[in-house]
């Protein structure tokens, strides 16, 4: 009972009906370079740790008996869940095109700016964007997230020698396969996840997507893509409770040149995948009017 009324609540969240703190990352301070891991935060939680459970174990990353680095595990966190642009790279306010972003902790704390390069959104982009209405926003009616966006609920990684998979709790219990080493269709039938091939190269899992439909949003503001969206991500466990995911976004039909978005996931030990049907919980965005966009 209490995870379907958090996930109503959440689900809420998303669209504006209530406010979105118990679920977007909490903003940089000004040395950070990455987003702290996004997600659901619970009393017990920790340190911003985000998610069911306490903050992040610390440790040196695990290593398979292969030597590859472990992945393998229940996650919270890592991609955008409110705003793309908050993983875009800092830097100084005073750049050209610098946009800034409030400081902070959302909750009434005050905190210098920060800035940060500005999402490179072509006009063709601007113009869908300003069509976005909120309760048109997917993720919101339980559809998949797409890559890089995350749902506020936990994900776990399964390893195997030819394949990796990544299993969602949130929405339908979607999931991802990664076909390690190996070659991309000649014409993929495009999809919410695309079809994603795996390299190692040291110590840093790379994923190359492409094959994409143009049906999800990058975030709740509606930040869109086409189905030339290519996506090449990188995977690396600095430590045993951080997973680093930066993202290179290419897609000439939304923005004028390609684009990297980095946020950190936090390991969730001891945790389980739940089972939650968002369908039974989402009776929200029909009743919402007004442009997608950040309560």
């Amino acid at each position: 009972m209490k995870k379907y009324l958090f996930a109503s609540l959440a689900t809420a969240a998303a669209l504006g009906v209530v406010s979105l703190l118990a679920q977007t990352p909490a903003p940089l301070t000004p040395g950070q370079t990455t987003a702290p891991a996004g997600g659901s935060q619970n009393a017990d939680t920790k340190g911003g740790g985000g998610g069911r459970g306490r903050g992040a174990p610390a440790g040196p990353t695990p290593h398979l008996p292969d030597g590859k680095v472990d992945l393998s595990g229940v996650w919270n966190g890592g991609g955008p869940v409110g705003d793309l642009a908050q993983g875009m790279p800092v830097v100084p306010c005073d750049s050209p095109g610098a946009e800034k972003q409030l400081g902070g902790n959302g909750r009434g704390g005050k905190a210098a700016p920060i800035c940060r390069e500005p999402i490179p959104l072509s006009e063709a982009g601007k113009k869908v964007m300003a069509t976005r209405q909120s309760k048109d926003d997917p993720e919101a009616n339980c559809l998949p997230t797409g890559i890089p966006r995350q749902a506020p609920y936990p994900w776990r990684i399964v390893q195997d020698p030819t394949h990796y998979y990544i299993l969602f709790e949130g929405n339908i219990h979607s999931f991802r396969q990664i076909f390690m080493n190996a070659k991309h269709p000649a014409d993929p039938d495009p999809t919410w996840y695309g079809h994603s091939t795996g390299t190692w190269e040291g110590e840093t899992l790379v994923v190359d997507t492409i094959g994409f439909n143009d049906k999800f949003w990058f975030d709740f503001r509606g930040h869109p893509h086409t189905e030339q969206l290519h996506t090449v991500e990188r995977y690396q466990r600095t430590n045993l409770g951080t997973l680093n995911i930066a993202t290179t976004i290419t897609d000439p039909g939304a923005y004028t040149k390609p684009f990297t978005v980095t946020f950190d996931a936090r390991l969730r030990p001891n945790e389980e995948l739940m089972e939650y049907i968002c369908q039974e919980n989402q009776q929200d965005a029909q009743h919402l009017i007004g442009a997608a966009g950040l309560p």
